[in-house]
């Protein structure tokens, strides 16, 4: 029976969540295909990490150890994978999106001469042949695309195109199993320094559950203070669109869109965006989308699940204070 292996993410022995949405795409193919799916987890001490992937329904996790795996770095990862890809053989490997798995994959994929698609959506078996969907042009179109090879497989799926909280515990925890893998010190040809970040307010928005994102339809800088003052009070991220961040009103990491982050939040308030396609493409995954906007027919009423028609600047003050009552 072919196998379906899942790469879960771990930064600095924490699990990064967007892996459980992976999980739950690889449960969901695994339920179209009657393939085993099997999770591993790479790094140095990730066997708490391990047993936590166990909990979950996949038939076996491994752990992947070596000290040269911490910190981070893409020689050692790749090596790392393919000599345990060598002794393990899959049929599909999977992993998220992530600046990470992208640093590493191309490396991984060219060294064991197969292919890799990337920033997937969605997936499903027809015809005895799975089919990955990626969006093309912002999001304009979609493409099908399958492999032609006989594996292993490479695909990396978009953060928010699977629920991380719809995926299936197991009846019995899955057996761990150690493997060790040999990364000779002359393969790392890089020594990590400290994670870069921009400025001190950098945030990473894929991991925010809740952020309050704001667009044009606040007028002007000096406005942002009052999303800045509902995020707080939600205990969320500050986030905008493009225009926001191109005026230099918040850093462009906090930009929302196809040329900045894709998020996948619990919940989503929009203040005062319209909804063009590369902001969108951004942020539909989100579990709970609510939209404010005085404009009636903004197009990100269509992927709302509240939408709020008013002016903002109404709407909001009232709203911080409602959930500072429910807080306390």
């Amino acid at each position: 029976m072919d196998t379906i292996l899942v790469i879960v993410e771990q930064r600095e022995g924490k699990l990064n969540r967007v892996s459980w949405e992976t999980i739950a795409a690889g449960q969901a193919i695994a339920a179209q295909t009657g393939w085993t799916l099997e999770a591993a987890v790479v790094g140095s001490g990730v066997a708490a990490i391990a047993g936590e992937v166990a909990a979950k329904k996949v038939a076996k996790v491994y752990d992947v150890e070596s000290a040269r795996l911490e910190p981070y770095t893409p020689d050692a990862f790749a090596h790392a994978l393919k000599e345990f890809l060598g002794k393990h053989p899959v049929k599909l490997v999977l992993m998220p999106h992530t600046y990470q798995v992208r640093d590493f994959v191309p490396k991984l994929a060219t060294a064991l001469q197969t292919t890799a698609i990337s920033d997937v959506i969605g997936a499903r078996y027809e015809g005895g042949k799975l089919l990955f969907t990626r969006q093309m042009f912002q999001g304009k179109f979609a493409a099908d695309v399958s492999f032609a090879g006989s594996g292993p497989c490479f695909v990396t799926f978009q953060n928010g195109s699977f629920r991380a909280d719809k995926v299936e515990a197991g009846a019995t925890a899955a057996p761990v199993e150690t493997v060790k893998v040999d990364v000779p010190d002359s393969v790392v040809r890089n020594k990590p320094q400290d994670v870069f970040k921009e400025a001190k307010q950098a945030v990473d928005l894929t991991q925010a559950e809740i952020i309050v994102s704001v667009g044009r339809g606040i007028k002007e800088q000096k406005n942002i203070e009052l999303a800045k003052q509902l995020a707080d009070a939600l205990g969320g991220e500050i986030a905008a669109s493009r225009p926001i961040c191109d005026n230099g009103w918040l850093p462009m990491d906090r930009q929302i869109g196809s040329s900045g982050q894709t998020v996948a939040p619990k919940l989503y308030l929009a203040l005062g965006i319209s909804g063009a396609i590369q902001h969108i493409v951004g942020m539909k995954g989100a579990r709970s989308i609510v939209a404010i906007n005085k404009d009636s027919e903004a197009p990100i009423f269509e992927i709302s699940d509240y939408a709020v028609v008013g002016n903002l600047f109404d709407i909001v003050p009232p709203l911080i204070e409602e959930v500072k009552k429910a807080k306390g």
